[in-house]
């Protein structure tokens, strides 16, 4: 993995130092799904595929995968991919298999547009997350499946997004981007050993999901790839994020749970989200909440994280209309360096999907915990600003250092309809906090 020259060194000591760790620790959540062994195992030149970069290859995965689903192998069946280019459309997955992606092999999806298949949107988005209408599906994709595992020896997928992103700015998109990968209504689901760059939108993402594992990934794309989230779990329970890095033009890591009066009306929350070990770059966010929260989100932990040259480091995000509740949300041990703020937490964040949400619909966001923080050329050290009539609760904050871009000038914080508790900030958060008692803060 190519890290840019600045990165390198750090990237390097910290490494050396979540390997140290790794000897005394194993703290892990990837226990939630268990890695079952398959015995039949077929490879996707069987069914005529060409890893010559040239050759498209739709067929031969959609055969292969058809074989996988008909056969039914007991315990299920490893879809290998050997060492090679493999140029091909999108294509679904069926239950009971893993891709594995060999070392040097490459999935990369065509820029040939013309037989990308529509499907209807999103029921908790009522509509693309970008233009109305249906979406473009995602590159590979599952829906309603079960025990299904993407990994292998660091092979590549490649979304070849470039000539998506340049639609998205010359406004010539007809309907809403591919994700790279998106699993709906699945269960069971383990992503890992796997490198993923230039998704054409958001990279990964489980959406209406239960028991997902996404560890020793790589996600990569470039800073100024338009919407290219890395991780993104929707109105989905139980998901384990772990010992990964991104590096992407948005969010690292956003935890989301539908739109306005359709997340409401769907009612999904996402909860159960454990994110660790987590490396990366970005000019958004590192650990974001929303801003689409309208099912709720809650029981998040998010825990030795490390980022750098951050647009924010740990963004809470809602909006007035989106509804839903934010509750029990603890981002701990987290190293910021170079960032545009430390920490937001804000009800004033991301657009509307139509005329129809309602403005009376607010957000309710309460048992916030950022503990054990430290950030070096942090141009601002925190913003939080709750919702008049629905203000920020419970939010605690302690053992926080942020150290600013010049001198010894500290870098500020601004606050509006908040309540909670600060122990050991600097610099010294605004009044609305320092002011309050502990309450139910764990410090």
């Amino acid at each position: 993995m190519l890290l840019p020259p600045f990165l390198t060194l750090t990237f390097l000591l910290l490494f050396f130092n979540a390997s140290v760790a790794a000897i005394y620790s194993t703290t892990t959540c990837s226990n939630i799904v268990s890695l079952r062994y398959r015995s039949d195992r077929i490879s996707v030149t069987d069914f005529g595929g060409v890893g010559d970069g040239r050759t498209l290859n739709t067929k031969a995965f959609r055969a292969a995968v058809y074989r996988i689903q008909h056969l039914r192998r007991r315990g299920g069946t490893v879809l290998y991919v050997p060492p090679g280019v493999y140029l091909t459309e999108s294509f679904n997955l069926t239950s009971h298999m893993t891709l594995y992606l060999a070392a040097g092999a490459v999935i990369k999806a065509t820029q040939e547009l013309g037989n990308w298949p529509l499907i209807a949107p999103l029921p908790s988005y009522g509509r693309g997350r970008e233009l109305p209408g249906g979406r473009y599906m995602s590159f590979i994709h599952g829906d309603g499946l079960s025990d299904v595992v993407i990994t292998g020896e660091n092979g590549t997928i490649d979304g070849q997004g470039d000539v998506w992103w340049n639609m998205w700015r010359q406004r010539t998109l007809q309907f809403t981007r591919p994700n790279l990968v998106e699993f709906v209504n699945s269960q069971d689901i383990i992503i890992s050993n796997v490198i993923f760059k230039n998704s054409p939108f958001w990279n990964i993402h489980p959406v209406y999901c239960s028991n997902v594992v996404v560890r020793y990934v790589t996600i990569l794309a470039p800073r100024d790839s338009p919407n290219t989230d890395g991780i993104d779990p929707d109105s989905s329970s139980n998901v384990c994020i772990e010992d990964s890095y991104i590096s992407t033009g948005d969010d690292l890591v956003a935890v989301k749970s539908g739109w306005d009066e359709y997340g409401i009306a769907y009612g999904r929350p996402s909860y159960g989200i454990t994110i660790r070990r987590l490396t990366g770059s970005s000019p958004f966010a590192g650990i974001a909440i929303g801003s689409e929260t309208s099912g709720g989100v809650e029981n998040v932990l998010a825990e030795h994280i490390n980022l750098f040259n951050m647009g924010v480091g740990i963004h809470i995000k809602t909006n007035s209309g989106r509804g839903g509740l934010i509750k029990n949300i603890t981002v701990a041990h987290v190293y910021v360096e170079n960032a545009r703020q430390g920490i937001k937490i804000a009800g004033d964040v991301g657009g509307h999907p139509d005329e129809k949400f309602n403005p009376n619909a607010l957000p309710v966001v309460k048992g916030i915990t950022i503990k054990n923080v430290w950030g070096v050329r942090v141009n601002q050290a925190g913003l939080i600003h709750g919702l008049r009539n629905s203000p920020f609760t419970d939010v605690c904050l302690s053992n926080i250092n942020f150290h600013g871009m010049r001198g010894p000038r500290s870098p500020s914080w601004k606050c509006s309809d908040v309540f909670g508790f600060a122990h050991q900030v600097s610099p010294w958060p605004c009044s609305q906090l320092s002011s309050q008692e502990p309450g139910s803060c764990a410090i």
